[in-house]
């Protein structure tokens, strides 16, 4: 179930916050690898790894990295005295975190006090790339000043760490904390599950919006029910049973050659069709192709039962315009918004929508 692989660390790439890139030599063949520090410690040039080399194997989608499993020249590492709870459980890699929720937090009695989400607006995405659209749309429509608080779910990568965009948009400021919840970890907090997550964001980290998205890598097998995007139905339900104003991102693509992914993907029909329980509001984007809007039209008509969600039509542009302004680039499936438009145009019309659910004489903003 694993194939693992022992190198020699010969160059570091690149260091950030908790990861640092490294090309290692394996059996002469020169590769790329992540080393997780507060997992397996710092590394350095000449230092002998253990490498779990699986997914580069099976050509998944780690774009050829393998990951660092231990760091044999440097064997011994303590870990913080606080926190008590594990995420990858009972596993050789489990990881021990202060949850925002357990006694010894200091933000324990907040969260667990916490009644509800107060009508807070969540805009709720399926792939990470959706993120920073959205949150380029939420700040966008308040001229920053808004407070973004990015939760990210288990459904994908756990270490928060290895999302480069994460870190990008903490710089340039159009995310203002992380919440990381179940077996996803890394986050300025750590949480036990979605609802708490959600609480946290809000009690915690002082959200005004909160997005929530898995980290990079969704994981799909081309069926109905099996890929880890189905979780935009059950955090739509979470947020309608913590008070929350849910804002679902659909999926919409007309440059994905994938049929099951054209117009309004498969995932949101069957997320917000089946998993849904509860409505929520859905942000289709302003398109200029008319025949892009017939289909989005004829696709959404048969999607779910007429009357169960929302549907609102919103300009995303001004979330597009809003990355430029910033100097970010961003990129969905090596696509960027000049390929695929109407896919940066939804998430972003869903930020633009969710600010303006906020009411203005809100103190933060």
């Amino acid at each position: 179930m694993i194939r693992i692989r022992e190198g020699r660390v010969t160059a570091v790439r690149a260091r950030r916050a908790h990861i640092t890139e490294i090309e290692v030599d394996i059996r002469g063949a020169a590769e790329k690898a992540y080393n997780y520090d507060l997992l397996t410690g710092p590394v350095e040039v000449g230092d002998r790894v253990i490498l779990n080399t699986t997914a580069v194997a099976k050509n998944l989608g780690t774009g050829g990295w393998h990951f660092v499993m231990a760091n044999a020249s440097r064997p011994a590492k303590e870990a913080s005295a606080e926190g008590h709870i594990m995420k990858m459980r009972y596993s050789p890699c489990q990881v021990k975190v202060l949850a925002a929720e357990e006694p010894d937090s200091p933000w324990a009695r907040h969260v667990n006090d916490a009644a509800s989400l107060e009508e807070t607006p969540v805009v709720i995405g399926t792939l990470h790339s959706m993120l920073a659209p959205a949150a380029a749309g939420i700040k966008a429509a308040t001229g920053g000043r808004a407070r973004v608080i990015y939760v990210m779910t288990d459904g994908a990568a756990l270490p928060l760490w290895l999302s480069n965009l994460v870190h990008k948009l903490k710089e340039k400021g159009l995310v203002d904390g992380t919440v990381t919840c179940g077996h996803a970890f890394g986050g300025d907090w750590e949480t036990v599950n979605i609802y708490t997550g959600l609480l946290t964001a809000l009690v915690a980290a002082r959200a005004d919006v909160i997005v929530v998205a898995m980290g990079p890598g969704i994981v799909g097998t081309a069926s109905k029910y099996g890929f880890t995007g189905v979780e935009q139905g059950e955090i739509v339900n979470a947020v309608n049973i913590l008070g929350g104003r849910p804002v679902a991102i659909p999926r919409v693509s007309f440059a994905d050659p994938r049929e099951r992914h054209r117009g309004l993907s498969h995932h949101t029909v069957t997320a917000l069709g089946k998993i849904a329980l509860t409505p929520c509001t859905v942000v289709l984007p302003r398109l200029d192709a008319a025949e892009w809007v017939q289909l989005l039209q004829r696709q959404v008509a048969c999607a779910w039962p007429a009357g169960k969600h929302r549907v609102v039509t919103v300009d995303g542009t001004p979330a597009l315009e809003e990355l430029e302004r910033r100097g970010l680039q961003i990129t969905s499936m090596g696509r960027t918004p000049a390929d695929d438009p109407a896919f940066f145009l939804a998430a972003g019309a869903a930020g633009i929508y969710a600010a303006g659910m906020l009411d203005p004489s809100r103190e933060r903003l």
